[in-house]
C-alpha cells in the first residue's frame, strides 16, 4: 500500500511523466481490488437460492446497476466528492475522523464527538473483516478458472488457493517493495486483457448496450420485487475496493488515480461488465461462471494464471492496507501499540506487523476452507463493504455540516443521495446473514470491542494517573533552594502536556536522592495530521538548574524516534550534545487492577483494557530508545 511513497516524492509533481508513473503504481496499489471484482460479482448475482433468473429483461437490468453503481459510487461519490476531504493529502476513514474532529482523539471526546470516534472505529473495524475475505475470494475465484478448463481438477481448487495464500503470507517480511514494481503493470495487463475479451463479447451482441439506460435497472426492482432488491448485495460486489480510492490517496495524489481510473479502469471494467452480460444474452446457462466463459478454450490456462497474479496483487494491496490503518490506530490512541518493522530503508511506510500477518493468515484459510467457493464468499462479502461504504458517507456528511459549513440543502443533495445507495446495499446484504453475512460482523464486533474497550481504558487510566499538581517552577525553585547530589549526563522523564512535575522524577528524586546534571522533561504529542513538518517537529524551552522542556510532536502516520529528536533538539537550543551513553530514560511500569463494584459490562472492557495494556509492545521499542539505557519504576494503579 505504502510502497511507492518514495516515488511521488522523487518526481515533480508536474511532470507528466512522473503522474503516469504514479498513475502506472496507482493502478496495482488502489484497483486490484475493484480490477478483479468481475470474477466473482456478476456471477452472484444470478446464483445461490436468492440469485434472479438470468433472463434477457434481467440480465440487462443487473448489468445497468453494475454500470450506474460504478458511475454513481466510485466515479462521483469517491472520486470527485470524497477526494475533496482530505488531511494534508491523506484520505481514509481515520483522516476524514481526524479533519471532523478537528483535534487530539483524547480532549475531543469531551467535546460532544465522541459519537464520531466510535463510528469510524466500527468502520475500520469492518475494514478488518475486508481484510481476511478478501484474499479468500479473490485467490478463490481466480482458481475455479481451473474447473471451467478441466472439470475434473475442481477438487483442487481449494487446495491450490490454500498454497498461494500460505505463500503470501509467508513472503510478508520480504516486503511489499520487492514486488511492487510489478503491481502496476500486472494490474495495467489484467484491465487491458478483460477490456479486450469484454469487447469480442460486446460486438457479438451489442443489444447488452440498452445497460447504460438507468431505467433498465429501475424497472428490474419492479419486475423481480423482493428477490431484486435482494439482488443489490451482488451488485455492491463491484464496488469491492472503492475505499482503497480515497484511502490511498496520500501515496499517489488525486490526479494519478482520477486518470488512472478514468483513462483504463473504469473502461475496462465497464467493457467487462457489458462482455458478460453480452455473453448472458447469448448463453443464458453460462450464469455460474460467465467471467471464464468469455475466455476462448485455448485462453483459459493463461487467463487463470493472470487472475491468480491480479488477485495476489489484490490480496497483498489488502494486506498492507490492514497493517497501515493498524498502526495509524495505535498512533491516535484506538488500538493497543503492536511491533512494527520496516521493510524499506529508504521508505518509511513499507511495514510489516508479523503478529497480525499470521493472524490474517489463519483468519484467510479457515474461510476459504469453512466456504469453499467464491460463490459463498460473496454473501460474506457485501455486508463489510456496504457498511464501510455507509459510515465514511456519515462522516463526510457531518464533516461537511461542522467543518465546511454547507448548507443543510447542500449535504441532503450530495451526500443524502449517497446515504440512499449505501442504506439499500446494507439492507440488501443483511438479508445474506446467515448465508455468510455473520463473517464479517463477527470480525468487525471483535475488533470494535478491542477499540472500544482500549479507549475507555486509556481514559479510566488517565484518571488514575494522580497528577503530582507541583509545578514546574516552585520544582525548580526548590532544587535552587536545597540542592540534591547532581551527577554527570542527562536525566529523560516524560511528562504530560500541562506544567506538572511527572510523578517518576519525584518518585527518582525521592528514593535515589540525586539528579542528573542535564534533565529532559520530554511531553510527546500526536497531531490528527498525518505528518508533521520538519520546521515543526518540536520546541525547546532552556530552564534554571540544567533544566530543558521539549516537546516533540508526530502524525500518525510516523513512527516515534525519541533519541533523533533529543539530538535535534538539544543541538538547536544550544544544549549539552545528546550522548546515547550519558543520558538515562525513566520511564513508568504500572501495573492495573479493575474494581469489581461496577457495571458489568464496563468491568468486562476495563479488564480487557488491563490484558492488552499487559501484552502491548512495550514504551522502550515503541519510543525507539536504547533498552540498556531505560529504568523502569513502578506503580499500581485502580481503574474505575
Amino acid at each position: 500500500m505504502n510502497n511507492v511513497r518514495a516515488l511521488q516524492t522523487s518526481q515533480p509533481s508536474s511532470a507528466a511523466g512522473g503522474t503516469l508513473a504514479l498513475s502506472l503504481a496507482a493502478l496495482g496499489i488502489v484497483f486490484g481490488d475493484l480490477g478483479t471484482s468481475p470474477l466473482y460479482a456478476l456471477q452472484a448475482s444470478f446464483g445461490g437460492t436468492l440469485g434472479v433468473a438470468a433472463t434477457h429483461a434481467n440480465v440487462i437490468g443487473i448489468v445497468s446497476l453494475f454500470l450506474w453503481s460504478l458511475i454513481l459510487m466510485v466515479s462521483i461519490k469517491y472520486v470527485l466528492v470524497l477526494m475533496q476531504a482530505d488531511n494534508h493529502g491523506e484520505g481514509g476513514l481515520l483522516a476524514l475522523l481526524a479533519l471532523l474532529v478537528g483535534e487530539r482523539t483524547g480532549r475531543v471526546t469531551r467535546h460532544g464527538a465522541l459519537r464520531w470516534v466510535f463510528m469510524a472505529m466500527f468502520g475500520t473495524a469492518m475494514l478488518y473483516g475486508d481484510g481476511v475475505i478478501t484474499p479468500a475470494i479473490s485467490v478463490l475465484s481466480a482458481i475455479e478458472g481451473i474447473e471451467v478448463a478441466t472439470p475434473a481438477f475442481a477438487h483442487y481448487t481449494v487446495p491450490i488457493t490454500v498454497l498461494i495464500l500460505v505463500v503470501l503470507f509467508a513472503v510478508q517480511p520480504l516486503g511489499s517493495g520487492r514486488v511492487g514494481v510489478a503491481f502496476g503493470p500486472i494490474l495495467a495487463i489484467w484491465f487491458v486483457t478483460i477490456f479486450i475479451l469484454g469487447m469480442v463479447s460486446l460486438v457479438q451482441t451489442p443489444g447488452i448496450l440498452a445497460a447504460f439506460n438507468p431505467i433498465n435497472g429501475i424497472t428490474f426492482f419492479a419486475r423481480n420485487g423482493f428477490k431484486g432488491f435482494v439482488a443489490l448485495g451482488a451488485v455492491v460486489l463491484c464496488l469491492t475496493g472503492g475505499e482503497a480510492l480515497y484511502a490511498d490517496m496520500g501515496h499517489f495524489g488525486a490526479r494519478p488515480i482520477r486518470l488512472a481510473w478514468y483513462g483504463l479502469a473504469l473502461p475496462a471494467l465497464t467493457v467487462c461488465y457489458l462482455g458478460q452480460g453480452a455473453l448472458l444474452l447469448r448463453n443464458p446457462g453460462a450464469a455460474d461462471r460467465p467471467f471464464y466463459t468469455t475466455v476462448p478454450a485455448w485462453g483459459l490456462y493463461p487467463m487463470v494464471m493472470l487472475a491468480t497474479l491480479a488477485t495476489i496483487v489484490a490480496s497483498q494491496a489488502l494486506i498492507s492496507a490492514v497493517f497501515s490503518l493498524t498502526r495509524q490506530a495505535a498512533q491516535l490512541g484506538l488500538s493497543p501499540r503492536v511491533t512494527v518493522r520496516h521493510t524499506s530503508s529508504s521508505t518509511a511506510g513499507q511495514i510489516y506487523l508479523p503478529g497480525l500477518n499470521w493472524v490474517l493468515m489463519v483468519g484467510t484459510i479457515a474461510v476459504v476452507l469453512g466456504f469453499r467457493t467464491s460463490d459463498s464468499l460473496a454473501a460474506a462479502f457485501g455486508i463489510a463493504v456496504s457498511t464501510t461504504m455507509a459510515i465514511t458517507t456519515m462522516l463526510f456528511a457531518a464533516y461537511a455540516r461542522v467543518r465546511l459549513l454547507w448548507p443543510v440543502w447542500r449535504i441532503v443533495l450530495v451526500a443524502g443521495v449517497f446515504m440512499m445507495v449505501d442504506l439499500a446495499f446494507v439492507a440488501a446484504n443483511a438479508m445474506k446473514f446467515a448465508d455468510g453475512g455473520w463473517l464479517p460482523l463477527s470480525i468487525g464486533a471483535i475488533t470494535f470491542v478491542i477499540s472500544t474497550s482500549w479507549l475507555l481504558g486509556l481514559r479510566a487510566l488517565q484518571r488514575a494517573r494522580k497528577d503530582s499538581g507541583l509545578p514546574l517552577d516552585s520544582f525548580i525553585s526548590s532544587i535552587a533552594a536545597a540542592p540534591p547530589y547532581r551527577v554527570s549526563g542527562t536525566g529523560v522523564f516524560l511528562m504530560a502536556a500541562g506544567k506538572s512535575v511527572p510523578i517518576t522524577m519525584l518518585h527518582h528524586l525521592k528514593h535515589n536522592q540525586v539528579l542528573h546534571e542535564q534533565i529532559v522533561l520530554l511531553t510527546l504529542l500526536t497531531e490528527e495530521i498525518p505528518r508533521v513538518s520538519p520546521a515543526e517537529r518540536f520546541t525547546v524551552e532552556r530552564l534554571e538548574q540544567g533544566f530543558v522542556r521539549i516537546e516533540g510532536r508526530y502524525g500518525y502516520l510516523e513512527m516515534l524516534n525519541v533519541p533523533q529528536l533529543l539530538e535535534q533538539a538539544l543541538q538547536c537550543a544550544g544544549c549539552p550534545a545528546y550522548d546515547a551513553m550519558m543520558t538515562t530514560f525513566y520511564l513508568g511500569r504500572e501495573s492495573l487492577s479493575v474494581q469489581t463494584k461496577q457495571r458489568p459490562v464496563r468491568h468486562m472492557l476495563l479488564s480487557l483494557f488491563s490484558r492488552l495494556r499487559k501484552n502491548e509492545l512495550d514504551a522502550t521499542a515503541h519510543l525507539g530508545l536504547p533498552p540498556n539505557r531505560v529504568v523502569e519504576m513502578g506503580a499500581r494503579l485502580n481503574l474505575i
